[in-house]
């Protein structure tokens, strides 16, 4: 059974988990909610954009609709990854180790199918990443598994058959739930020991920093193709 590789987006393959907490914390100040941390933006690392505004919208009792603030911060997200994205240098070798074996690969990610578009683009990866599911497309974001089957089914894999890349407790957990095994690099380091990363099957303890590969190409690809 040949493998494929689904990989997580924000925080997995590039930096843009600071885009998104200034994106957030400038549509939080234009509807009269300041100063938004990095601290707070950290509870929602993994967490797709609409759970996550409806919860913000929520606790700070903004009138205005979902739809609009989905709208106000795609925009806003829109404009800064597209002046600069950074893509995790091992990552973009793994990406390309995997290309040149042949290996189907796709992004499954919790942000808008333009996001993703326009990050690929600007990065230069969606020459090699042309498959790509939103959660805006499926009824559940992650935890949930529904993203990554999805992606699954357009790459023509069995679930079983697939490794996902994730840097986040629900992606960890929405893998899980897929049946996929999981390469686990947290975005953030003190996270490791949470229980959605326990059924990972390599797991980067100390994230990007530590993330190797060559070491995950060849876990991938000698116990899994």
């Amino acid at each position: 059974m040949s493998t494929s590789v689904i990989f997580d987006l924000d925080g997995t393959l590039v930096d843009s988990e600071p885009n998104y907490y200034e994106a957030g914390r400038r549509l939080l100040a234009a509807h009269g909610v300041p100063g938004f941390t990095w601290e707070e933006h950290g509870r929602f690392i993994g967490i797709g954009t609409r759970e996550t505004l409806e919860t913000l919208r929520a606790e700070h009792g903004i009138e205005a609709p979902v739809e609009q603030l989905l709208a106000e911060k795609n925009r806003l997200y829109l404009g800064l990854a597209g002046a600069h994205t950074e893509v995790f240098p091992e990552m973009r070798e793994y990406v390309g180790l995997l290309h040149a074996r042949g290996i189907p690969m796709a992004v499954a990610s919790g942000s808008s199918r333009a996001a993703i578009a326009a990050v690929l683009a600007a990065t230069g990866l969606d020459a090699l990443l042309g498959t790509y599911v939103s959660a805006e497309e499926v009824p559940h974001g992650k935890p949930e598994p529904d993203v990554f089957l999805e992606a699954a089914r357009r790459l023509g894999a069995a679930p079983e058959s697939c490794v996902v890349l994730e840097d986040a407790p629900p992606g960890a957990e929405a893998a899980r739930r897929a049946g996929m095994r999981c390469v686990a690099v947290p975005y953030l380091p003190h996270t490791a020991d949470d229980p959605a990363f326990a059924s990972a099957g390599l797991l980067f303890r100390g994230g990007q920093d530590e993330f190797d590969a060559r070491r995950g190409y060849e876990w991938t690809v000698t116990r899994h193709t």
